[in-house]
């Protein structure tokens, strides 16, 4: 007969053998629930690890994984020559009494704070939330195109280097010439620019790169340039700032610069931001002429330039423009970049580009904000840039990307031609579909849901004269955008009616 403390292992315990979790681990929560619930009770003796292995029909390794974790954990204590006995690890901290407080106040947590404090407008949240079977976004990529298999392998690889413990306990300066230095070698060759790692900070994101960018430059009601269609994300992080955003018009060149000379005189403008390589939204290119003007009025009015070149790894046809910066022999340009675009966003990185002495204030702000960083994730891309596995990865995904632009091409077609207009764009995940009528485009987005298909309010623009949405194709199969797409008419025309 087995003994009172086997029966309740027998029982109590339980594998399962299609978890992700150790058997070990599996085995040591539950004898470490046994314990909690009462089961097992303090200096109780646990079977020999040859008994606990027959028992449960374990390896015998494995029963002494389950006992150096339960005392690891303080749960058990193993005694030589005398067995293993169950300990019930101490309180840490003191009930905190509440008689003058109410103690029905305490059964719940409070629902506003008892404090004021600053809310903020700007930060908003914009996320939305739906559970239709097709969402669109602004342009996205596709995360089942993540090599997966692959990217546990080399993250596992990045981890067991023996010299990562030793970086890890390096300064920043010491570390980062690494990274750097492989991805100065990778901006260099894909964007030709002639920079050195102190010319680079790298961060989590793009916004985060952008945020501490306003928290160098822009001061409250300092004028800042932005196109009058752009990117949401940037706005809201230069009002947080202070910044007083004015408008420039955008047509099928990009901002028109000659605008700044019209309406602004120097010292009157702190910066200007533009995507320069594709617009957000409207996927157009800044022209090459006015590119160079703009270069020359950043000079002679005294502004910075802001580039976000947030996209620049989608190119399908023929050759990417050079960045603005790659042309910058003032030091006039902050380049905002991301490296990874293609992976899990764990996998990505933001990246700016920028004079010396402003990348060294703008390391003092990501003190603060990101000491650390993830180095794990750094060694491994600088792995990747080196071994070229970025650039083949990068290749591969452009050809699903472009045959999918192609196809939603297609499909509108099919179903838009002679109601809306687009144009196909050279590079990007997103087409710019404006609306010949001028619809509701909040009663095209109920219809739309009402049919499964999600169109958060961040892809939809409209006032007197636009009507248009930016349809981010890249995270869509072809059958899923031929869905969608039907969609997509079947609420226009239910709208238009």
């Amino acid at each position: 007969m087995n003994s009172p403390v086997e029966d309740i292992l027998l029982t109590l315990v339980t594998l399962d053998n299609t978890s992700v979790s150790p058997k070990y681990i599996q085995i040591a929560q539950q004898v470490i629930n046994a314990i909690q619930r009462g089961y097992l009770t303090e200096g109780t003796k646990l079977p020999g690890t040859r008994k606990f292995s027959g028992l449960l029909d374990i390896n015998r390794n494995t029963a002494v994984a389950v006992y150096d974790e339960l005392a690891s954990q303080g749960w058990v204590d193993i005694v030589a020559n005398k067995g293993t006995f169950v300990l019930m690890p101490e309180k840490k901290t003191a009930a905190i009494k509440g008689a003058a407080q109410g103690l029905e106040k305490l059964k719940t947590y409070p629902e506003t704070a008892g404090f004021s404090f600053q809310s903020s407008f700007n930060l908003a949240s914009t996320e939305e939330n739906s559970d239709c079977a097709y969402v669109l976004n602004d342009g996205q990529p596709d995360l089942r195109l993540h090599p997966t298999h692959q990217f546990s392998r080399w993250y596992s690889a990045s981890m067991k280097r023996p010299t990562l413990v030793s970086k890890w306990n390096q300064t920043q300066d010491q570390f980062y010439s690494i990274f750097n230095k492989q991805l100065c070698n990778y901006l260099n060759a894909t964007r030709g620019f002639y920079i050195m790692p102190h010319n680079i900070l790298s961060t989590r994101s793009t916004e985060m790169s952008l945020y501490i960018v306003s928290q160098l430059l822009i001061k409250k009601n300092d004028v800042v340039l932005v196109a009058q269609l752009s990117s949401y994300k940037s706005n809201m992080i230069f009002q947080q700032a202070g910044a007083n955003l004015i408008t420039i018009p955008v047509d099928h060149n990009g901002i028109d610069v000659d605008f700044i000379e019209q309406h602004f005189t120097k010292n009157s403008i702190r910066c200007v931001y533009v995507c320069a390589h594709r617009q957000y939204p409207t996927t157009v290119t800044l022209s090459a002429d006015r590119r160079v003007k703009l270069l020359q009025l950043a000079k002679a009015y005294n502004f910075a330039i802001i580039e976000d070149d947030f996209d620049y790894d989608f190119q399908f046809n023929g050759s990417a423009m050079l960045p603005m910066a790659s042309a910058d022999s003032e030091g006039v340009v902050i380049y905002l970049g991301r490296l990874g675009q293609s992976f899990f966003p764990s996998f990505q990185i933001g990246f700016l580009i920028a004079p010396q002495n402003v990348i060294k204030e703008a390391n003092n702000y990501l003190q603060l904000l990101d000491k650390q960083g993830d180095l794990i994730q750094k060694q491994m891309l600088s792995e990747l840039i080196a071994e070229g596995e970025i650039n083949r990865l990068i290749k591969k995904n452009i050809t699903v990307y472009k045959q999918r632009r192609d196809y939603l091409s297609k499909c509108l077609t099919v179903h838009f031609k002679g109601e809306a207009t687009w144009k196909i764009p050279d590079g990007g995940l997103a087409i710019w579909l404006e609306f010949n009528s001028n619809i509701s485009l909040f009663q095209l987005a109920e219809k739309a849901k009402a049919n499964n298909l999600f169109l958060p309010k961040t892809i939809l623009y409209q006032n007197k004269s636009l009507c248009a949405i930016r349809l981010g194709f890249g995270h869509l199969s072809e059958d899923e955008i031929e869905t969608v797409v039907k969609i997509l008419k079947q609420s226009f025309d239910a709208v238009k009616v």
